[in-house]
């Protein structure tokens, strides 16, 4: 039977690189054992595939000015990113790098240890910890390059942040996903802080208030970003077809002044009647050294 040769390879279907391991992708479920992908993986794998087109100029440019690389993924789930990032542009390199998987969900964490021994991925360390409790973890260096999440849930991402703040991290590139905090205050407060004012009409129902409390926490994070020193950029990460949670949030630290960044985070909470929220959103936005 002759081959047509005008099929694509399974590399050019999921759009990988040709030293990419197609057997990583089988151990991680995303391709099955007769080469097939179903829709839910080609839709992860298209978004991890984006995420690390984006992250690629951060880690040329770190391995360029420093030689190594170190990057916490928190909320890494079954580590899709943590693998494909090492695979695609970790695994070849002499010099020693490191991959940190934060996750709480003991049975991932035993499965992504397995397949980095399995895959012979030295550098990847997967710890059992929350994003919150992950600064205690004495694994990871008191300074590191990159930070990322992605669709890490709940106020997982803002734990990521403070997390970036406090190891000087140069980069963070976060993929929020949901966050019910702000929705849920909006939701029962029922704009008490406002009185009567008009603002209130954009949470007065339910899908508003979880949709505009998404959108003013996202606001909020990046602000906190800008208040702490970080240039930040904010774009979608694929087509809305394959992603509702789709904004992505790149910041890289260049020691900006603090004050115009603090004034407008401290105006949008004021503004919104979120003081009861403030906490979270101000808390370790003090550091000036750069990454080292």
């Amino acid at each position: 039977m002759k081959t047509n040769k005008n099929v694509p390879t399974l590399h050019e279907q999921l759009n990988l690189r040709a030293d990419q391991s197609i057997e990583l992708l089988k151990a991680l479920h995303i391709v099955t054992r007769d080469d097939k992908i179903n829709q839910d993986s080609r839709r992860k794998l298209k978004q991890v595939n984006h995420l690390l087109q984006f992250m690629q100029p951060l880690i040329e440019a770190t391995l360029a000015e420093r030689g190594k690389i170190s990057v916490v993924d928190h909320g890494s789930g079954k580590s899709y990113l943590g693998f494909m990032l090492y695979d695609r542009f970790l695994k070849s390199l002499d010099k020693p790098h490191a991959v940190y998987g934060i996750e709480t969900r003991d049975e991932l964490v035993t499965r992504a240890r397995e397949l980095a021994r399995e895959a012979k991925f030295e550098g990847m360390t997967f710890l059992n910890v929350s994003a919150a409790n992950a600064l205690d973890a004495s694994e990871i260096p008191d300074a590191v390059d990159v930070v990322t999440a992605l669709h890490a849930c709940d106020t997982a991402t803002d734990d990521a942040i403070s997390f970036a703040i406090a190891k000087r991290a140069k980069y963070v590139v976060l993929v929020p996903c949901c966050q019910a905090e702000v929705a849920a205050f909006f939701r029962d407060d029922k704009g008490t802080a406002l009185a009567k004012n008009s603002l209130t009409e954009l949470w007065k129902h339910p899908i508003q208030a979880r949709e505009f409390g998404a959108q003013i926490t996202n606001v909020l994070r990046g602000l906190r970003l800008e208040a702490s020193g970080y240039k930040v950029t904010v774009t979608e990460l694929v087509g809305w077809e394959h992603s509702m949670k789709n904004e992505l949030i790149i910041a890289e630290f260049k020691n900006l002044p603090r004050a115009k960044g603090q004034a407008k985070l401290n105006d949008v909470i004021d503004t919104f009647g979120l003081g009861a929220l403030a906490g979270r959103f101000l808390s370790q936005n003090t550091s000036s050294a750069q990454n080292v």
